[in-house]
């Protein structure tokens, strides 16, 4: 008899643990895929606020001019940092790009000065940044306006194109995360359908019946929510300096919303598969729990 209650807690134990662990890994891999869907638009937004907006500057321009040109663009709302170049840095940077001195064989520095300008990811686009040139050119100090046009158009259609592959990806993922959480879940309680009709035959109500399954359902997807956790805590913290740059896990807002997402989802989802697992089982006749 010990035995046999031995054996019984060994299976029971078992059962729980491969339907924990189950609902950890599937957990662990929503959690990446959240943590790509906060980090893809934090990449976007990093290439596209790289792309950089030359403001020409008009020759004898007044260093006091153009300090106040810095200071209104800086004060307006698209533009996120300025940087002036002056002709003898401009000359110095395309030295080293050139491996030569062009200066000594033209005999005068004919670059003229500059402002580079980084604009907010919003703005970095073709339409924005069009209606921006135009703006940027009522300037009395800016000659000329360059942008790569090619560059901008190229990448604003990639990132759309990205965009929508992404979230297509992403619903697919969604869906594979709740078939498999479902079908742990109803494999659960498919093992204990002759219990559901004991309790149906005592006289046991439906609610009565649903609530422990619902509640050990929503244990198991605590726990599966706090192991997938841990798991992609240790990795990324783990690798953190080879995906400093690319993925910002360590922002509280990011580690919070997360773990919030993690969690939601493995109690909402392990709830509502229990619900609709047992009542499906409190619809069969006995004669059909054999099949």
């Amino acid at each position: 008899m010990a035995k046999d209650k031995i054996k019984l807690r060994k299976s029971l134990f078992s059962s729980y643990f491969s339907t924990t662990l189950s609902i950890a890994l599937v957990l662990f891999l929503f959690g990446l895929l959240g943590l790509l869907l906060i980090n893809a638009r934090r990449v976007s937004d990093f290439v596209k606020e790289n792309v950089g907006v030359t403001l020409v500057l008009k020759e004898n321009t007044k260093e006091a001019d153009i300090l106040k040109l810095q200071k209104n663009l800086e004060a307006t709302s698209f533009i996120k940092s300025t940087r002036f170049i002056d002709k003898q840095t401009a000359a110095d940077e395309l030295k080293k790009e050139l491996g030569e001195d062009f200066v000594d064989f033209l005999g005068y520095n004919p670059l003229l000065s500059s402002i580079d300008v980084r604009l907010y990811a919003e703005y970095a686009n073709p339409d924005s940044l069009a209606q921006l040139e135009k703006a940027l050119l009522k300037y009395p100090e800016v000659q000329e306006v360059y942008y790569q046009r090619n560059l901008v158009t190229q990448l604003s259609s990639n990132v759309k194109k990205l965009s929508i592959i992404l979230l297509v990806l992403s619903g697919l993922m969604f869906m594979i995360f709740v078939a498999l959480i479902n079908n742990t879940i109803r494999l659960s309680i498919y093992s204990r359908r002759y219990l559901i009709n004991s309790m149906q035959l005592v006289g046991a109500t439906r609610s009565f019946i649903r609530f422990p399954f619902i509640l050990k359902s929503v244990i198991h997807g605590i726990y599966g929510a706090i192991i997938a956790c841990l798991i992609l805590f240790m990795i990324f913290f783990s690798y953190q300096s080879e995906l400093k740059g690319f993925v910002e896990f360590l922002d509280p807002m990011v580690i919070i919303l997360l773990v919030v997402a993690i969690f939601t989802f493995g109690i909402v989802m392990t709830a509502l598969s229990s619900y609709f697992s047992v009542n499906k089982f409190l619809k069969m006749k006995f004669d059909q729990l054999y099949y």
